[in-house]
């Protein structure tokens, strides 16, 4: 079991891609499938488990199935379609990133029907216990690798770089909903894993901490989002930051693992939708 540094557009720290009993979870970025397909060897893996089919960790799905056209890949029900036919899940892209989609993420390519493997939570696959985990995205799930008690959390579980104690939930749009991403981070307690493994990034070896810290973070972002416009929670957010972590290098790598552009959006998104179901 390792996490495979994927070195997104050269640098490092930005985003994992977890290697397991010869299985991927989340292999990245087409954009960096070529460091990914260095760093494994070049061997067909046993499996693909995404946690979500956001692009930092999806995007290089299509592609690896191309590469191996028995790979199998296992996703969550509601993510199923949008990588059998990504034609929505870039057009979303596209309004988010704009120009710089393929720069930043690669050429997305489909999987085929037959290789899908449709999850809903409650399953165990090749060894990891498979549970339902929305909050950050509505087709999110996270895997028990029961025999290590090791946590694959996608994003439910916020970001960490190495060597810091700053915990970042990712707050991009369209699905952020705080009630359901708290809910998440209860299961994962409940599983009172042994070690949390990040996409963003590394290990945690202190889960408990972490996942309340993580709770207790995303509350204080929500909080300062709904105060805030969105240059200035931007502008807050990346001083915070770069404060918190006091290191230039480290403080690009976390703007690239968690884009601070993006943020302010996703939680709008959830207060607005908030306000109009109680309007309702």
């Amino acid at each position: 079991m390792r996490p495979i540094d994927v070195e997104h557009l050269g640098r490092p720290h930005v985003i994992a891609c977890w290697e397991v009993d010869g299985m991927l979870v989340d292999p990245g970025p087409e954009s960096s499938l070529h460091t990914l397909l260095e760093k494994i060897g070049d061997q067909q893996p046993k499996a693909i488990l995404l946690t979500h089919i956001h692009l930092d960790h999806a995007a290089a799905t299509g592609a690896m199935v191309a590469r191996w056209p028995d790979l199998q890949v296992y996703v969550h029900e509601r993510g199923a379609p949008h990588i059998v036919d990504p034609s929505r899940l870039l057009s979303s892209a596209e309004r988010l990133y704009g120009d710089k989609l393929e720069y930043l993420w690669g050429k997305i390519q489909p999987v085929p029907e037959a290789n899908v493997n449709v999850l809903t939570g409650g399953e165990t696959v090749h060894g990891m216990r498979v549970a339902y985990t929305p909050g950050h995205a509505s087709h999110h799930v996270s895997y028990l690798h029961e025999e290590t008690g090791t946590a694959f959390v996608g994003d439910v579980a916020a970001c960490r770089l190495p060597g810091t104690d700053l915990v970042i939930p990712p707050t991009p749009p369209p699905d952020i909903d705080i009630e359901l991403w708290e809910d998440s981070i209860t299961l994962l307690e409940g599983w009172a894993p042994t070690r949390l493994a990040l996409t963003h990034f590394g290990p945690v070896d202190d889960p408990a901490t972490h996942l309340a810290t993580a709770r207790a973070r995303l509350r204080e972002e929500a909080a300062l989002a709904k105060d805030m416009d969105e240059a200035t929670y931007e502008a807050d957010l990346q001083k915070r930051i770069a404060v918190h972590l006091n290191d230039p290098e480290a403080t690009e790598e976390m703007f690239q693992a968690v884009p601070t552009a993006y943020q302010w959006s996703g939680l709008e998104r959830y207060w607005r939708k908030k306000a109009e179901l109680a309007g309702a």
